[in-house]
């Protein structure tokens, strides 16, 4: 099979959560601890950073590996989804695996993942371990995909635990209380490994403390430390408190032995983008008019955003918006601003909410705007409306930001 073929048959044969929703989601990880065993334990050959959180754990995923990269280090990281290229998951110092490399590991291992029926997560996490362990990373940033007791990842035994924040995503998998979905979080947390908490909330920081004190785990809240935000290329107003998060993090594993000098850190967080490829945080695209690219795609997130967005906006605002059916709306529609028109559309997955339906929706609650056939269409239709003086704002989805970046 061709590089298409082979990640065409990935995406058709195997069930996934980007595609399928509640129905790809396993609740355990013998799969994983199976695959791992067949594949000569790949996750015990290279030291890691585990991270986890509600919003966040991708872009200070990125920013550590950044940071780390300019320390010298050959750096793996593993994220998820990924916007364009399934690549876009693996890489090593910012470059992607090589199409090879997963054509291989696919055509070597194919008759085992049939076999045990391996779902499109747990087979690219042993992708990423047994590439991260052939190319002798000295580190590699591993983060969560979804949860953290039960994800995939979690099977290694990282230098320390991260976990940005809590929100309620995902509840339908992780618990309907803050407290029982940073309880599934605390799941990374290893035995006498320290675990950085990036955002002390009154609701989950004994559930925190509870599981570090019962496994003799340092635990550090990263607010509470003493710490001076430094300046990112990452200009959301939510990077602050993964800046801190990914300071306490350096000052941990430096403890341990990596040498990391400031310089490498102030670097590092400059130059997220350049050394790591990350997109579609707070992602200006065009200026004129101006045009932001955003992920995020929960309260917690579109709180900050939105926050953003109406102190940077200028002239009309515009809003190409889409989200996935299983999204629960009702906390998200209060955050979104009324005074703005919607191009409604739906991103280009199984999972995506019918248009109509958003538009619908919307409506109802006081919104103005119309629905399209595809994120495409909608986008162009909000740069035809707006003037060079206004803004547009493409969000609600990682998959509606992704078709346009």
């Amino acid at each position: 099979m061709s590089y298409q073929e082979t990640v065409n048959w990935m995406f058709r044969q195997l069930p996934m959560y980007q595609n399928q929703g509640k129905t790809a989601y396993k609740a355990n990880l013998e799969n994983t601890i199976l695959l791992s065993g067949h594949l000569g334990h790949p996750e015990e050959k290279f030291k890691a950073i585990h991270v986890a959180g509600t919003n966040g754990k991708g872009s200070t995923s990125h920013m550590l590996a950044s940071i780390l990269q300019e320390a010298g280090y050959k750096v793996g990281l593993y994220t998820s989804p990924h916007l364009k290229d399934f690549r876009e998951r693996i890489k090593i110092n910012g470059k992607n695996i090589s199409k090879k490399a997963v054509m291989d590991f696919i055509k070597g291992h194919r008759l085992f993942f049939e076999t045990y029926k391996l779902s499109f997560f747990e087979m690219t996490v042993g992708l990423a371990f047994d590439y991260f362990a052939k190319e002798a990373v000295d580190v590699a940033i591993i983060e969560v995909g979804l949860g953290g007791r039960l994800d995939s990842t979690n099977i290694i035994n990282p230098l320390v635990s991260v976990i940005t924040n809590i929100g309620m995503d995902h509840t339908q998998f992780l618990g309907h209380s803050l407290a029982e979905i940073a309880y599934e979080k605390a799941g990374i947390i290893k035995i006498k490994t320290p675990v950085v908490i990036g955002e002390t909330q009154p609701q989950t920081e004994d559930v925190f403390k509870l599981v570090a004190n019962r496994l003799q785990s340092k635990i550090y809240f990263a607010d509470q430390e003493d710490i001076k935000i430094l300046e990112s290329d990452l200009k959301g107003d939510y990077q602050k408190k993964n800046i801190v998060t990914v300071i306490q993090t350096i000052c941990v594993i430096k403890s341990m032995g990596f040498h990391i000098k400031d310089a490498a850190i102030v670097s590092g967080l400059l130059k997220v983008v350049e050394n790591t490829g990350l997109q579609g945080r707070w992602q200006i695209i065009q200026k004129r008019p101006k045009v932001i690219c955003d992920t995020a795609h929960n309260r917690e997130g579109l709180m900050y955003a939105m926050g953003q967005l109406q102190r940077e906006r200028r002239g009309a605002l515009h809003v190409v918006f889409g989200v996935v059916n299983d999204k629960d709306l009702d906390p998200v529609l209060p955050l979104l601003p009324k005074d703005a028109t919607y191009y409604f559309c739906k991103p280009d997955i199984p999972r995506g909410l019918d248009a109509r339906m958003l538009e619908a929706l919307f409506i109802a609650n006081g919104f103005e705007g119309k629905s399209y056939s595809g994120v495409t269409e909608a986008y162009k239709a909000a740069k035809k409306a707006a003037s060079t003086t206004d803004t547009i704002y493409v969000g609600g989805s990682t998959f509606v930001v992704a078709e346009i970046i």
